[in-house]
């Protein structure tokens, strides 16, 4: 197996999405913390990686991959050999990425986008955000109330790629309370062999 490297910032959702995942595979892997106050991912030996200078960006050998959620599907193909975290049938498959865009759409506009303004000082319309948080975080929760995990009968890159800034909503002043079904989701997510949290914030 190759040696496999990850850049992240330890207090970034994507970046947690794939040290969690790497995590769950048992895989073997290095972290290397970006300073992105300093602006070290916008530095020439960064951009090489990731011409966007964003994190995470995965290393895999001579392999070089950049999104998160790309990155997840690079893994899971590669090195699920059950299929598990990205099924191979079509059906679920597709309810797969319909997840993950999902995680890229209203969870990052919304309860993500809402915690950059706490966390980082980004300036973005928080009330905006929340609204689009409140949306979201409901109609996932009346999604789960009839079933244990997003896409499938067991958990799946789907669930992966949207734990983190649900979880860490309360930092961005949106409250999980509301939502049992959601929580509950969280829960199980947490108790899967090789979990591994995001740090949190005050």
């Amino acid at each position: 197996m190759s040696k496999i490297t990850l850049y992240r910032h330890p207090l970034s959702g994507h970046c947690h999405r794939v040290e969690l995942l790497l995590s769950i595979l048992n895989l073997k892997y290095d972290l290397v913390d970006v300073d992105l106050r300093a602006g070290e991912h916008k530095q020439p030996n960064f951009l090489q990686k990731n011409p966007f200078g964003q994190v995470p960006v995965l290393e895999d050998g001579s392999d070089v991959i950049s999104d998160s959620n790309a990155i997840l599907v690079y893994l899971a193909t590669k090195y699920d050999t059950q299929c598990r975290w990205l099924p191979s049938d079509v059906l679920t498959a597709a309810r797969v990425q319909q997840f993950l865009s999902i995680s890229s759409g209203p969870i990052a506009s919304g309860p993500a986008a809402s915690r950059l303004v706490n966390v980082f000082g980004v300036r973005l319309d928080q009330e905006q955000a929340k609204q689009i948080a409140k949306q979201i975080l409901s109609s996932l929760d009346l999604h789960l109330q009839k079933r244990h995990w997003l896409a499938a009968s067991h958990a799946t890159l789907a669930d992966i790629a949207n734990y983190a800034y649900i979880a860490h909503a309360p930092e961005g002043d949106v409250s999980l309370e509301p939502y049992h079904a959601l929580k509950s989701w969280l829960r199980r997510i947490e108790a899967i062999p090789g979990f591994v949290g995001m740090k949190a914030t005050a």
